[in-house]
């Protein structure tokens, strides 16, 4: 993988339609709850916050509706997550205009599985615009060494699709390391399926690092996915494994490769593991068990390990021991994004070593 820059301001940048999440606490339904948890939320943020939490400068592009006490109340949890931000102020426009969206979830419990709906409509975040960002300011005079992009902006609206894209051109050009979670949701591409298609193959033509699973590689990308293999887990690695090979012919200027392995058990017992293809070298980590407070944000926090080894400069069987164990500690959070204390804590918990520290 081509070297990172240095002397930058930013060592990750990502960005995002933020909104909230509400979740009943002690794992009820929705339904039958009268008592919420709040946080600020979203996919790309997860992410960044490995990074944030353990030291490193991050930054969110993003937009607001100004006014807003719920735009006030993200500002405020994007602070406290060490986190810079920018973005455009967007006049609500009456009753039934802009919004932050809403994400409503349970986190299910034993052998009642999570339920998750999402409350999109009039989010603000659809109306994300190449040209309310400096990209040469951004990228050219600040400098970042890692773009992180996910699937979930990148298919929002055609603005924000063509808002990646533009992201994705202005990293490539001023030598930025491109991150892309392809993060495929059926919903989002529904009679977009072909305008999107060619968006996220240019973008994958132009990153470093690609990650998804069986279904994001083969429905965004139109790689065929893995054979049909046993109900465990495990013995779907070599056919995963061939189809990150089949990715990687399709893609040859990229260098990083990755999958995350899950198997649930349970809603509070899950198998974790994942697959990192580096150049030549894969680094399989085979999936074990976890015990699972909230499963939301495990993918997330996995990407934001893997990006985080990947800064500090650690060789790649590092970045997805990191990452596995950033995963598993995100889903051990009410948060769908995890809060490292520090290095140690991430090792100790791929060690297995889940002792009282005094």
């Amino acid at each position: 993988m081509k070297e990172l820059k240095q002397n930058c301001k930013w060592s990750l940048v990502v960005p995002t339609s933020m909104g909230v999440r509400i979740t009943p606490p002690n794992g009820q339904p929705v339904y039958s709850s009268d008592t919420f948890f709040m946080q600020a939320t979203s996919a790309e943020t997860n992410v960044a916050s490995i990074a944030s939490y353990l030291g490193m400068p991050v930054k969110v592009l993003t937009t607001f509706v100004k006014d807003s006490p719920i735009a006030q109340f993200i500002k405020s949890n994007l602070r406290s997550r060490y986190m810079e931000y920018e973005g455009k102020e967007v006049e609500q426009g009456g009753p039934w205009g802009y919004r932050h969206q809403f994400n409503i979830a349970d986190s299910g419990y034993g052998t009642r599985g999570p339920r998750v709906q999402n409350d999109r409509a009039g989010e603000v975040g659809r109306t994300l615009s190449i040209k309310d960002f400096d990209l040469d300011r951004i990228f050219g005079q600040e400098g970042v060494q890692i773009l992180h992009l996910s699937g979930l902006i990148g298919a929002l609206s055609p603005e924000t699709s063509q808002f990646c894209l533009e992201l994705a051109r202005a990293a490539k050009k001023y030598g930025t390391l491109i991150s892309f979670d392809l993060n495929h949701r059926a919903s989002f591409w529904q009679g977009r399926e072909e305008e999107l298609h060619n968006i996220f193959c240019e973008i994958a033509s132009v990153s470093d690092i690609l990650i998804g699973n069986e279904e994001d590689f083969q429905l965004c990308l139109g790689i065929q996915g893995p054979e049909a293999g046993g109900k465990d887990i495990s013995s779907k690695i070599e056919n995963f494994k061939g189809m990150i090979g089949r990715v990687k012919k399709a893609y040859p200027n990229t260098s990083v490769f990755a999958n995350t392995l899950r198997q649930v058990v349970n809603a509070n017992t899950h198998l974790w593991g994942a697959i990192l293809l580096e150049g030549d070298n894969w680094t399989i980590v085979e999936p074990r068990e976890i015990r699972v407070l909230d499963r939301i944000g495990g993918g997330d926090g996995f990407v934001g390990g893997l990006l985080y080894g990947i800064l500090k400069g650690w060789e790649s069987e590092k970045w997805v021991q990191f990452g596995w164990a950033t995963g598993a500690l995100a889903t051990t959070f009410l948060t769908d994004y995890a809060q490292p204390a520090d290095e140690e804590q991430v090792w100790s918990i791929w060690g297995g070593n889940a002792r009282v520290k005094r």
